[in-house]
């Protein structure tokens, strides 16, 4: 960068002042191209990070999203198989209630058909046991089956959980 050459001016003093001006203009030019460039590079860096940014931005909200959706359809799942376990025990319970009722539609007609009080007693004292022992059975019966749907419900839910604990310990283990 070096100043242009000038006629030979008449007085070194307007010659000085001439080369001096050059300089400046040169100077000044230089200095505004520098600053264009410069403001232009800072211009295009800036819009690809801006860039960079919304991309990442996008796909953190379509994760989440995503997420989301899944937690719900875990929902919806566990809720399906709660309300089918809880129909199936329904039934048991029933079928309990009407074998006991039947039972007891039996051992009425059979008490009216004793004879003897020692026979009233002993059908009594039989009933009574089968009474109980098909209760606890049942009760075992019922409680497995709703151990059983409380883990089923559950499992959905607990997968749903695993995978947000995971997500979330990835930044932490990086």
């Amino acid at each position: 960068m070096t100043p242009k050459k000038t006629p030979k001016a008449a007085n070194p003093f307007e010659g000085a002042v001439e080369t001096g001006k050059e300089t400046f203009d040169l100077f000044v030019k230089s200095g505004t191209e520098a600053a264009q460039k410069g403001y232009e590079q800072a211009v295009q860096l800036t819009q690809e990070q801006v860039t960079k940014a919304n991309s990442a931005f996008i796909k953190g909200y379509e994760d989440i999203q995503g997420f989301s959706k899944e937690t719900l359809d875990a929902f919806v799942a566990a809720g399906t198989i709660w309300a089918k376990g809880a129909e199936a025990i329904s039934k048991q319970v029933m079928a309990l209630t009407q074998n006991s009722m039947q039972s007891s539609v039996g051992a009425a007609k059979a008490m009216l058909g004793c004879k003897t009080l020692r026979e009233a007693v002993d059908l009594q004292a039989d009933y009574a046991k089968s009474n109980f022992d098909a209760l606890v059975a049942e009760s075992t019966k019922l409680g497995e089956m709703s151990f059983k749907v409380a883990n089923d419900t559950i499992a959905p839910i607990q997968a749903r959980v695993n995978v947000a604990v995971e997500k979330l310990a990835k930044p932490l283990a990086a």
